[in-house]
């Protein structure tokens, strides 16, 4: 039976994936773009903070939306990665640990061999950490 692998870099703009059948890459690199602009938290500088006021009002909408979008984000991505025998995550910030807990949540959490903190790197970059990654397990 062939071993279906999967590492995926990701970050709050965009995942890409890599997918190994038998520690062979196969099917290019997939490139899944958020669509979610930057997120900006307003933290100081604010006379009021409570609800009832017009600037609360529009960060509440705006943290909503942006978490909305980041839910569809994720189930795009979770949506490819159902297939896999493993999961590898990697990536700069929070988007790899909240896709953890989403795959965990959506009990896909046991397909999950590893997660790792990187950099930003190039397509060519993650697809060769891929290759090693998997054929040194």
């Amino acid at each position: 039976m062939v071993k279906k692998e999967m590492g995926l870099w990701i970050d709050h703009r965009k995942a890409v994936i890599i997918t190994l059948n038998d520690e062979v890459e196969q099917e290019g690199i997939l490139e899944i773009q958020s669509n979610i602009e930057k997120h900006v938290r307003f933290s100081s500088g604010r006379k009021s903070h409570s609800p009832d006021s017009q600037g609360s009002t529009a960060e509440d909408v705006r943290d909503r939306e942006f978490g909305d979008e980041l839910r569809r984000f994720y189930e795009g991505v979770i949506s490819f990665l159902k297939s896999a025998d493993a999961i590898w995550i990697f990536g700069p910030g929070e988007a790899k640990v909240e896709l953890k807990s989403q795959l965990e949540h959506d009990d896909l959490g046991e397909k999950i061999v590893g997660i790792e903190t990187v950099d930003k790197m190039t397509n060519p970059q993650i697809a060769a950490k891929v290759r090693d990654y998997f054929t040194r397990r």
